[in-house]
């Protein structure tokens, strides 16, 4: 196996001229640090020559000590040379001893081998990336997450609990906790070290575990966080623990600290409870939650609060967007805040919940829910050249409503698709063109960038 030492060595010489320029670039945050050190180190030396000035003005020849001082010292040398050694020989040590206390600092922290300075310098700029908070559940939100760590580490992923089916439901059921099945996805996706941390959280134990079957069918992750909620005894900081143990960029939070349950009317007028049935349902009218009086939790409300920008989506329109914005407060809560809400329109439709769904359906049911004031901008597809996968049910959205219709959010239209999935967007594209929208949204809220 290559060791990092020995790939660093095999690196090419312009690859390293590159490597060393990223210590220079603006933004790493080192060098202004590097600089008080060495601004430090000069008063030092300079106080160390103040006391030693007036000891060799007094050297004498029977003094051996003195003598030994001034060959310390170099005072045989021209006094211009000498400085010049000095400097010389204090500028090596200086930014060697400082690269290897990085070194140090940073060599426990490291996942993979990439250049110290690049690290560095990715994580600086996360650190400063825009304040985004995404909400939702299922697969569609953890794509986003996947591709908004790498522009950005302050994120919120704010994550339904209504899931009542598999290991989530049984847990659910057993404990009397919150589903964690969403969570388990969403911490997947920020976990620094993804996609290692993502196998293991995802892994399930097989369905038929005759050796344990208390295990059969279960999600590691659901089980991790189900023990840390029985260590704790509180849900809510049981997935704290598992930001900080996973090492979580940015953080996920549970929409609310107890299990919802969804309820929905079909057109037909009969009702279906819990959203293992509901996915499956043709003909959705509305949707509703219980229990009435549950709350957001405090983490939820405080993100949206200072957020730069609001994501809703993508995902499930009635199973994993509705539950957390129906939760009581949160609505509240998304009419105050300043930031630029998003919904993210699937780019596929969904067998019996949204069969038949283009983009002004899914906009008709967030206005039926009382929900459509809460958009600014709907962001959709509009890359029809992707690849359609054989023997998928599912459809592509058609973008059935113009950019400037009355009375809907601004329509913002790009390709944020996967080119071998038309049924599944790509993290990359989607993040770029949220990233996009807060840019163009900061510019016209800056006088001096809009002049």
């Amino acid at each position: 196996m290559t060791t990092a030492r020995e790939s660093n060595a095999a690196l090419p010489a312009r690859e390293r001229r590159l490597a060393l320029r990223r210590w220079l670039q603006p933004g790493i945050g080192i060098k202004r640090w590097l600089l008080v050190a060495f601004v430090g180190e000069i008063l030092i030396a300079l106080a160390a020559a103040l006391v030693l000035r007036p000891i060799l003005a007094q050297s004498r020849p029977d003094n051996n000590q003195l003598d030994i001082l001034s060959v310390i010292t170099l005072q045989f040398l021209d006094p211009d040379l000498r400085a010049l050694v000095f400097f010389a020989i204090g500028a090596v040590l200086f930014v060697y001893g400082g690269w290897r206390v990085l070194r140090a600092l940073v060599e426990p922290y490291r996942m993979t081998d990439e250049p110290l300075a690049d690290l560095l310098y990715q994580r600086r700029s996360r650190a400063r990336g825009p304040h985004i908070v995404a909400i939702g559940g299922g697969t569609g939100l953890s794509v986003l997450l996947r591709g908004l760590k790498e522009v950005t580490s302050n994120i919120t992923a704010v994550v339904t609990v209504a899931d009542d089916g598999g290991s989530s439901g049984k847990l659910r059921t057993e404990m009397g906790v919150p589903p964690m099945g969403d969570i388990r996805m969403c911490i997947a996706a920020l976990a620094d070290a993804e996609p290692a941390m993502s196998s293991l959280l995802q892994y399930r134990f097989p369905a038929d575990n005759d050796a344990d079957p208390h295990f059969a069918g279960h999600a590691f992750g659901n089980l991790l966080i189900a023990a840390l909620t029985d260590v704790n005894g509180d849900f809510e900081e049981a997935v704290r623990q598992s930001n900080r143990v996973l090492a979580v960029r940015g953080s996920v939070v549970p929409v609310a600290g107890e299990p919802i349950t969804l309820h929905a009317e079909l057109d037909d007028g009969s009702e279906l409870e819990g959203e293992s049935q509901i996915q499956y349902a043709r003909g959705i009218n509305h949707v509703w939650i219980t229990p009435d009086d549950i709350r957001p939790t405090e983490e939820a409300l405080t993100a949206i609060a200072a957020a730069d920008v609001v994501v809703i989506g993508p995902g499930s329109l009635y199973t994993s967007l509705m539950p957390p914005l129906l939760v009581p407060g949160m609505r509240e809560a998304l009419a105050r805040t300043s930031a630029a809400r998003v919904f993210v329109c699937n780019v596929a439709t969904q067998l019996g919940e949204t069969e038949g769904y283009g983009v002004l359906r899914h906009l008709e049911a967030l206005a039926r829910h009382g929900l459509g004031d809460l958009v600014d901008v709907v962001l959709v597809n509009d890359n029809t050249h992707a690849r359609q996968l054989p023997d998928d049910p599912a459809s592509p959205v058609e973008l059935d409503v113009g950019v400037a219709r009355r009375g809907l959010p601004m329509i913002m239209s790009r390709d944020v698709v996967d080119d071998d999935n038309a049924h599944k967007h790509d993290a990359r594209k989607l993040t770029a063109a949220i990233v996009d929208l807060y840019d163009e949204r900061t510019a016209l809220r800056d006088p001096a960038t809009a002049a």
